[in-house]
């Protein structure tokens, strides 16, 4: 468990490289320091919603009807409400075009660094699970970004259709 805890913080890390086109409520861009906070804000409660998501199945696998549903229910405020807004203030959604585009930059870091090394680093180490779950992934991560390229491309036939 704790290893896709792991791997969840360097995806969400990633994600947030690209963020920079925040703009406050007045129209006016975030600072920097802004930035870097909402992202670190951000990145806590996905954190955290993925945690008390986890930990809500557990609670329901032990019987524990009324524990799961308050980590189910704190879960959803963390994503739903805390994170959203933070994500809204940082002007992390944009055109779909824009989307994709960062969705592709970020599953492309995915395929082409940050797994292969993860899975070499867990190779040295002598966890050849982790490194094989690492290859695994890196093989979805890239269907991933294919479709992503694919979407766009579509994106793009139909605005040129539509001139």
């Amino acid at each position: 468990m704790k290893i896709g805890f792991s791997l969840l913080l360097v995806t969400v890390a990633a994600l947030f490289f690209t963020i920079g086109r925040g703009t406050a409520r007045n129209n006016q861009p975030i600072q920097t320091q802004t930035q870097k906070n909402l992202a670190s804000a951000m990145h806590g409660e996905s954190f955290a919603y993925a945690k008390y998501s986890l930990y809500a199945k557990q609670a329901e696998k032990n019987g524990n009807a009324e524990l799961a549903k308050l980590f189910e229910a704190t879960a959803r405020t963390e994503r739903f409400e805390h994170f959203a807004e933070e994500a809204r203030i940082a002007g992390l959604v944009g055109s779909d075009a824009d989307n994709l585009k960062d969705a592709i930059a970020g599953e492309s870091y995915e395929v082409e660094t940050m797994y292969p090394d993860f899975a070499k680093q867990a190779v040295a180490a002598g966890d050849k699970a982790a490194a094989d779950r690492f290859e695994e992934i890196r093989r979805d991560e890239i269907k991933h970004r294919d479709a992503f390229k694919s979407a766009l491309t579509k994106i793009g036939l139909k605005a040129i259709a539509s001139r």
